[in-house]
């Protein structure tokens, strides 16, 4: 008979978001790091690091830092998959500097976070009135009430 820690449950990602790579961890139940892979930062990336760490067992969620900047694709990606997103905030530089810059122990530290609720935030949806810009319909200004009253157009 196994023992409890070790019956097979759903397991937590953690990516950490940069232009050009994404570094994905997966941890299971009780933070134990199972693996961690580089992936380009493109959608065939992204499907390749969800395959990647449903491969593991059953995807709980994961933890995604910069859902707004590097993240952003990744974390649509993931949602019309059905897969729960959390947003990680970035530790602080300070924290960054004592401990050492390196994708793979920040990807652990997003797993690590999302596991433990820690990083339960709503990834940014960037789809919002502030994205549509100023002057849109339904974005930023004035709404549709022509040009502020206190500016003069251009001669």
């Amino acid at each position: 008979m196994p023992r409890i820690a070790e019956q097979a449950g759903p397991v937590t990602g953690g990516v950490d978001t940069h232009a050009d790579v994404h570094v994905a961890a997966v941890v299971d139940q009780v933070g134990r790091v199972l693996g961690t892979q580089a992936f380009p930062a493109t959608t065939a990336g992204y499907r390749a690091a969800l395959a990647w760490m449903s491969a593991h067992r059953e995807l709980a969620g994961v933890g995604v830092e910069g859902t707004g900047s590097y993240g952003a694709g990744l974390a649509r990606h993931l949602a019309a998959c059905s897969i729960e997103v959390a947003e990680v905030i970035r530790p602080n530089r300070q924290a960054r500097r004592q401990r050492g810059k390196s994708g793979t122990a920040d990807a652990v530290a997003a797993a690590l976070a999302a596991l433990s609720g820690e990083a339960s935030a709503m990834p940014k949806s960037r789809d919002g009135a502030a994205e549509a810009g100023p002057g849109a319909e339904g974005g930023p200004g004035r709404r549709g009430q022509g040009p502020h009253p206190g500016r003069r157009p251009a001669a």
